[in-house]
């Protein structure tokens, strides 16, 4: 599947400044990576630190917290990596939170249809 990129914005909790970034769709990842320059101007802390496993099998230390994501009108706190400048992931987990899904075909994100059931 090929990457592709959608506008989201990105946020604190509690405020309303926002940065609308375009980030790459990226299943692969685990959580969502934005620059840490970017979170702290925005006015994020690292919540902790964490080792990450990178492609080529090196792990790194990122720090991690919770950023207020908002894409097509809808906004959810999602796990966020602190990474370098030049990373704009969206990752898995945002996706899940979203309830979206990959339309490799078309290159779009679409709603994952819900179900439930009774116990």
């Amino acid at each position: 599947m090929g990457l592709f990129e959608v506008q989201v914005g990105v946020g604190r909790m509690g405020t309303d400044e926002t940065a609308t970034i375009g980030a790459l769709v990226d299943t692969g990842a685990a959580h969502s990576v934005m620059p840490e320059s970017l979170l702290k101007r925005l006015g994020l802390s690292p919540l902790e630190y964490r080792p990450y496993s990178i492609a080529d099998g090196s792990e790194v230390e990122y720090g991690y917290g919770i950023a207020r994501f908002s894409y097509e009108g809808r906004e959810f706190p999602c796990p966020v990596i602190f990474g370098s400048e030049d990373q704009f992931l969206l990752g898995a987990t945002t996706l899940q939170i979203f309830n979206l899904m990959v339309d490799p075909a078309e290159e779009k994100l679409v709603a994952k249809p819900l179900r439930a059931r009774t116990i």
